[in-house]
């Protein structure tokens, strides 16, 4: 790596390490479709919903969203709400963590575009 890239490749390990909860909720296929699932379902202002009604959208088992969902909300990415025994659940608008990924990928695409752009300002051998 090009020392004058080096600090900015350095920050980028630094945001991927402190992102690393959220980019690995976020990149299981299940867990995504149990996040698509919850966006169709009521919401927090509504009252969250609860597992039955996103393993009933899913077809995933109770145990495997109940599992799915203690890593999304480990993550800051699902919230819970409990009432009496039961718990409802929602999506999160904690806009800090996806503030957190855009300039992560801001910065990867910053530096993968500066490092582009010097490699072909160099003559080929």
């Amino acid at each position: 790596m090009d020392r004058k890239f080096q600090k900015q490749y350095q920050e980028i390990a630094r945001q991927f390490a402190e992102n690393a909860a959220v980019l690995q909720a976020i990149g299981d296929e299940t867990r995504q479709r149990i996040l698509l699932s919850m966006m169709e379902l009521p919401s927090r202002a509504e009252g969250g919903t609860r597992v039955g009604a996103i393993s009933e959208k899913t077809h995933f088992s109770r145990p495997a969203i109940s599992h799915h969902i203690k890593v999304l909300k480990d993550a800051g990415i699902v919230g819970t709400r409990t009432e009496g025994k039961k718990n409802y659940y929602y999506l999160t608008n904690d806009n800090a963590k996806f503030n957190a990924l855009l300039e992560l990928f801001e910065n990867v695409m910053d530096l993968a575009d500066r490092i582009n752009s010097e490699k072909r300002e160099k003559p080929e051998a």
